[in-house]
C-alpha cells in the first residue's frame, strides 16, 4: 500500500470507530448544566431515582445509603491512586464542613481493590466521613445507567432528600461548583 492509501484506510477505520462509539454510549439522563458540561442538574420533576446502596464501610460498619433519607447526600467515587482523587479531597472535606450542619452528608464510594489503601487515603486526607468499600464495583453497577461514566473518576453524585438524584458532577469538585446545586436541597 502507498503511504496516502494507508492514511485514507486508518481515516476510515477511526471514523467507523467514532461513530460505533457514539451508538453504543447511553442516551444522557439530562441536559448538561448551562456553561458547565461536566455537570448535570436534573428538574425535581424529573430525577432518577438511585438504588439503595450499601455494603461495608472501609471501617468495618455496615452502612446503607437509605439511612441518609431526608439529608441530601453527595456521593463521591474515589480511589487512592486516582491523582485528582488526592486533589479534590480538601475539598470535600470543606464542602462536609459548610454545609454538614444543615444537613449535608457525604458518603464516599472507594474504588480501592485493598481495603488498606482506601483506609490510608482515608486518614492521609481526614476525609472526616465514611466510604463504602467497593472494590468489585458492585455497587457502581446499581447506578441507573448513563447517569455517570463510571470508568472516570473521580465522579460526584447529589442525591436530594427524597433520595433521587439532583446532579451529578465528572471530575474533581470544588465548593464553589457545588453551591448553586446543593444550598437549595438544604433546610434554610
Amino acid at each position: 500500500m502507498t503511504t496516502m492509501t494507508t492514511r485514507r484506510a486508518y481515516t476510515a477505520v477511526a471514523a467507523v470507530c467514532v461513530i460505533l462509539a457514539g451508538c453504543s454510549s447511553p442516551a444522557p439522563v439530562s441536559d448538561a448544566a448551562p456553561g458547565d458540561p461536566l455537570t448535570r442538574i436534573f428538574e425535581e420533576g424529573r430525577r432518577p431515582a438511585v438504588a439503595d446502596l450499601a455494603g461495608t464501610s472501609l471501617d468495618g460498619d455496615a452502612i446503607r445509603l437509605s439511612d441518609y433519607r431526608g439529608k441530601v447526600v453527595l456521593i463521591n467515587a474515589w480511589a487512592s491512586w486516582c491523582g485528582p482523587c488526592r486533589a479534590e479531597a480538601p475539598e470535600l472535606k470543606l464542602i462536609r464542613e459548610t454545609w454538614g450542619d444543615r444537613g449535608l452528608r457525604v458518603l464516599g464510594l472507594d474504588n480501592d481493590g485493598s481495603r488498606s489503601a482506601g483506609l490510608a487515603f482515608q486518614k492521609d486526607h481526614h476525609l472526616g466521613y465514611p466510604s463504602l468499600h467497593d472494590p468489585s464495583g458492585k455497587q457502581t453497577l446499581r447506578l441507573p445507567r448513563g447517569l455517570v461514566n463510571t470508568q472516570v473518576m473521580p465522579y460526584t453524585i447529589v442525591i436530594d432528600p427524597a433520595g433521587r438524584v439532583a446532579a451529578t458532577r465528572m471530575g474533581a469538585v470544588t465548593r464553589d461548583q457545588l453551591a448553586k446545586i446543593v444550598e437549595p436541597l438544604l433546610p434554610t
